[in-house]
């Protein structure tokens, strides 16, 4: 009986696990399959839909390029200054050495270094000894002279001697007299003194020093006025000589000296001598600018640069931004009656802050692009806003002269 239980009671409990297994398996095979085809079907609808907005995405960047609009201005023809430089040497309107004519012992050192002088002050004396003796002995000899010319004169008033004789007697008084005069000048010339109003130099011997003949004592500079001298390209040399034919007036062409520190000095200048020759080698000629130095800031020696503005009349003037470089060439990009864009190559005749003026390659009547030059090409056909050349210039960094 125990062993039919039993028997009954692991069939009923395997039926009941049959059971319950296959509900399992219909319950979860249904909901399989329900995941299933959602999945499929939500894999097949994200791949159509990503396909459709890749196509769609190119297709739509392919015409949405950020373009800024085109802005077109013209030329301007103004006056305008047109600055030259051109690297100095600032000398002395009159500069000398001062060097001792005779030989001694320096005696008096009696001014100091860059110490200012009146022509006719005393700057060095040299023991004058020698010399003075030299001159007693010399005056002397012409006393002997002249006695010996009055007793002849006598003796041929008596017909004692002959005329000749009176002669010898007058040559020879007339040598006395010459050495004295010639060593009066060697004691004058030991003490020395300035010629003219100046500046003395460093001084290249002290009080006592034995003094060569012809031995460099100092410099003296004239300081008033200042000669700056300056090289010139002979096409710059060209346009000068041009400009001054056209009746050019001089206010129009100003002539600065900037300094070392890159200040200005602050009087101006006049061009005072050109030379003669061009330097062959280098093919320039010296130009001579004179300034007047009444604050003695100016040394001889100095360097600086000078600065030639002259006026342009007329000048053609575009902003530097207009244009663009191929191969160390500048071109502008001109619009024409048709709206189609020509690109056209310019000649720079000189550059300032912010804007070009043009030698040649436009002209007032040209159109040309000022924004949106690496949006066009040679030959394209644009829309364009024209913008007014004096605003544009108004609105630059630096306004054109």
């Amino acid at each position: 009986m125990r062993s039919s239980f039993l028997f009954t009671m692991v069939i009923t409990v395997a039926c009941l696990s049959l059971s319950g297994c296959n509900a399992f398996s219909e319950a979860f095979g249904e909901q399989s399959d329900g995941v299933a085809t959602a999945a499929g079907h939500d894999d097949h609808s994200g791949a159509a839909g990503h396909d459709e907005g890749e196509h769609g995405d190119h297709g739509e960047g392919e015409h949405e390029h950020p373009k800024h609009k085109i802005v077109v201005t013209s030329p301007v023809a103004q006056d305008i200054t047109l600055t030259q430089s051109y690297v100095c040497q600032i000398h002395s309107s009159r500069h000398i050495e001062l060097r001792a004519l005779e030989r001694g012992y320096l005696q008096t050192v009696a001014i100091r270094e860059g110490q200012m002088v009146k022509a006719g002050d005393l700057l060095f004396k040299i023991l004058p000894t020698l010399y003075e003796a030299k001159l007693d002995a010399d005056i002397a000899e012409a006393q002997l002279a002249a006695v010996e010319y009055d007793n002849t004169k006598r003796l041929v008033e008596k017909n004692i001697v002959s005329v000749q004789e009176l002669k010898l007697a007058e040559a020879k008084l007339a040598k006395a007299r010459a050495q004295v005069k010639l060593a009066q000048a060697e004691v004058n010339f030991t003490d020395i003194k300035a010629p003219y109003d100046g500046m003395v130099d460093r001084l290249h011997e002290q009080q006592g020093s034995l003094i060569e003949e012809a031995s460099m004592l100092t410099t003296l500079s004239d300081n008033s006025s200042m000669w700056v001298y300056f090289n010139v390209p002979e096409a710059d040399y060209l346009d000068y000589q041009a400009s001054l034919r056209n009746g050019q007036p001089q206010d129009q062409m100003a002539i600065q000296l900037r300094l070392a520190n890159h200040q200005v000095f602050p009087y101006p200048g006049t061009i005072g001598a050109i030379e003669a020759d061009f330097n062959s080698e280098t093919g320039n000629v010296a130009f001579r600018a004179d300034f007047p130095n009444p604050d003695a800031l100016l040394r001889h020696g100095q360097t600086g640069t000078i600065l030639i503005h002259r006026v342009s009349p007329h000048a053609i003037v575009i902003p530097q931004r207009a244009t663009f470089e191929i191969l160390a060439k500048k071109y502008a990009y001109v619009v024409g009656e048709d709206g189609v864009v020509r690109q056209r190559e310019i000649t720079i005749a000189d550059e300032q802050d912010d804007i070009f003026v043009i030698s040649s390659g436009l002209d007032v009547n040209d159109k040309i692009i000022l924004e949106g030059i690496r949006q066009v090409r040679d030959g394209d056909h644009v829309e364009y806003a024209f913008r007014d050349p004096a605003e544009v210039l108004s609105n630059l960094k630096y306004h054109a002269e």
